[in-house]
C-alpha cells in the first residue's frame, strides 16, 4: 500500500512544474494526430488555439451567480436560443448550459421525477429507456431514485417501440430516445416515441448529446435523417453536447425543453438561507466561465458554414472509412452506419484481439458488447490518417487470420467479463479495477 503523498514543502519554479507536467502526458492518447476515436473532438490547430484564447479570457469568472457576470449570463442564454433554433424550438423553448452530456441527463431525469410528483401526483416515478441508452441515465435514474425499465432493440439496434408501450405503467413519467444512440451510431424512432408519448401524456427525452450537432448539419450536407428534435409535437426535451461535434472547449453540453414551464421542474432553489437567495438552474454551484464563454465563441467563430465545412470532412472521413472496413475481409459493420458514429465486428475473429492489436500500433479504439465490437466516432482529425489506419486495420486482421497471437491487451478482461454470469462479481471486478487505477505510483 503506498504512502500518502504529501504536499511539497516548498514551491517549484513555473517551468518546473509545467515540464514535469508535459512529462507526465507520455502515454496519452495521440488525438492530436487522429490516433483516438473518442473522447476528444479536435477541429484543428487554429480552432484550438482560438477556443484556448475564449476560455482563458473568462477562465476566472464564476457562471454561479449571473448578476455578477453580466457577460456570462448573455453568452448561455444566446448560446441556448442559437440551440433551440437548430433544433426546431418554438419561441417559448428553453434550456440552460450544463458541464457536459452526464449533467444534462441528470437534470432531464431531476426534471422529469420533479414533473410526475408535481403534475401526476406520482410518488415512485419510472423512465422507460433502450437498453442502448448512455449509462448516464441509469446513473440519473440511481441518483434520483427514478425506477428504470430497459427495453430491447430490434435487429436495426434501434429500440423497439412495441416493447417500450409494454412497459408503460401509472408509474412511468417519462420515455428517452437517442439520437445517435452511442454504441452503433443510430437514431431511434423518435417520431413513433413521441407519438406514443404524446398519446399516453409522457415525457419524453432525446439523448442527442452525442448527435446533436452532427446530424443537422449532416441534413443540410444531404444525409438523410429523421426527424428527432422539437419539430415533432411528442419532443419533451433533448440534451446536446457542444464539447462534441459542437467542438466547444470540455465541458459544454445543453439540456433544453420545449417550454419554459418544464424548465421550471429543473431549477433549485432555498429563501430562508442565512446566506441569503440560493438560485441554481443546474446541478453544479460554480459553473466555469470559460466553458460558458468558450461556447459562445465557437458558436459565433465557426458559424453554420464553418460547421458545414468541418461536418462535410467528417462525413466524408466517415464514409472513406467505412468502405475500407467492408473491403477488409472477416469484418463488418453493424447497423446502418449512416453518420460519423459507427461500429464494426467480425464473425471470423476476435475482436477484442484485434483492438489489442491496433492499439500496440497507436490506435485507441473503443471496445463494446453485446455484440462484441470496436467503436468509431470520426472527427476531422481523421482525414489525415485515414489510409494509415485502414492499412494497419488489414494487416492486423490478416495476422489474426493467419493465427498469430495478439499483443497483451484487455481482451482477455473483455473475455473474462462475458463468460461471467454473477453481475455482482464483475461490480466487484470493476470496483477493484478502478480503486487501482486512482492509487499514487511508485
Amino acid at each position: 500500500m503506498p504512502h500518502p503523498l504529501p504536499l511539497p514543502p516548498a514551491g517549484q519554479s513555473h517551468d518546473d512544474v509545467l515540464a514535469r507536467m508535459r512529462a507526465m502526458r507520455v502515454a496519452d492518447a495521440n488525438w492530436r494526430e487522429g490516433r483516438t476515436f473518442s473522447l476528444v473532438y479536435f477541429g484543428g490547430e487554429e480552432l484550438k488555439r482560438f477556443l484556448e484564447a475564449a476560455y482563458n479570457e473568462f477562465m476566472s469568472e464564476n457562471g454561479l451567480s449571473p448578476l455578477a457576470f453580466q457577460s456570462l449570463r448573455r453568452f448561455e442564454a444566446e448560446v441556448v436560443s442559437m440551440a433551440c433554433t437548430l433544433f426546431h424550438g418554438t419561441a417559448e423553448a428553453a434550456g440552460t448550459m450544463t458541464s457536459g452530456g452526464t449533467e444534462s441527463l441528470l437534470m432531464a431525469m431531476k426534471t422529469a421525477r420533479e414533473w410526475a410528483r408535481a403534475e401526476r401526483g406520482i410518488t415512485a416515478p419510472e423512465v422507460v429507456l433502450p437498453i442502448t441508452c448512455h449509462p448516464a441515465l441509469d446513473k440519473a435514474a440511481h441518483y434520483f431514485g427514478v425506477k428504470a425499465v430497459h427495453a430491447p432493440v430490434g435487429p436495426d439496434f434501434r429500440v423497439d417501440v412495441a416493447e417500450v408501450e409494454r412497459r408503460i405503467t401509472p408509474n412511468t413519467a417519462l420515455l428517452v430516445g437517442s439520437a445517435v444512440a452511442y454504441p452503433h451510431g443510430v437514431v431511434d424512432p423518435i417520431r413513433e416515441l413521441a407519438a406514443l408519448a404524446k398519446a399516453r401524456g409522457l415525457l419524453l427525452h432525446v439523448d442527442a448529446c452525442l448527435g446533436g450537432f452532427h446530424l443537422p448539419f449532416a441534413r443540410k450536407l444531404g444525409v438523410e435523417v429523421p426527424p428527432f428534435d422539437f419539430e415533432l409535437d411528442g419532443v419533451t426535451s433533448l440534451s446536446a453536447d457542444i464539447h462534441k461535434y459542437g467542438f466547444a472547449a470540455k465541458g459544454a453540453s445543453l439540456v433544453l425543453y420545449k417550454d419554459k414551464a418544464l424548465r421550471r421542474h429543473q431549477f433549485y432553489s432555498r429563501t430562508d438561507w442565512p446566506g441569503g437567495i440560493y438560485a441554481s438552474p443546474s446541478a453544479l454551484g460554480t459553473r466555469p466561465g470559460g466553458a460558458i464563454a468558450a461556447a459562445w465563441g465557437v458558436m459565433n467563430y465557426l458559424g453554420e458554414a464553418g460547421y458545414l465545412r468541418l461536418h462535410k470532412t467528417i462525413l466524408d472521413t466517415a464514409d472513406k472509412l467505412k468502405a475500407g472496413i467492408r473491403a477488409i475481409p472477416g469484418l463488418r459493420l453493424l447497423g446502418e452506419a449512416k453518420y460519423a458514429i459507427f461500429a464494426f465486428t467480425s464473425d471470423e475473429l476476435n475482436v477484442y484481439e484485434l483492438g489489442d492489436a491496433m492499439e500496440a500500433r497507436g490506435w485507441k479504439l473503443d471496445r463494446q458488447m453485446g455484440p462484441p465490437a470496436l467503436h468509431c466516432m470520426v472527427t476531422p482529425a481523421h482525414e489525415k490518417v485515414a489510409d494509415l489506419f485502414l492499412r494497419d486495420l488489414s494487416e492486423c486482421a490478416a495476422s489474426l487470420q493467419r493465427g498469430e497471437p495478439a499483443p497483451e491487451g484487455s481482451a482477455a478482461m473483455y473475455g473474462m467479463i462475458g463468460q461471467v454470469a454473477d453481475p455482482q462479481m464483475v461490480q466487484g471486478f470493476i470496483g477493484e479495477f478502478m480503486d487501482g487505477l486512482y492509487e499514487v505510483e511508485g
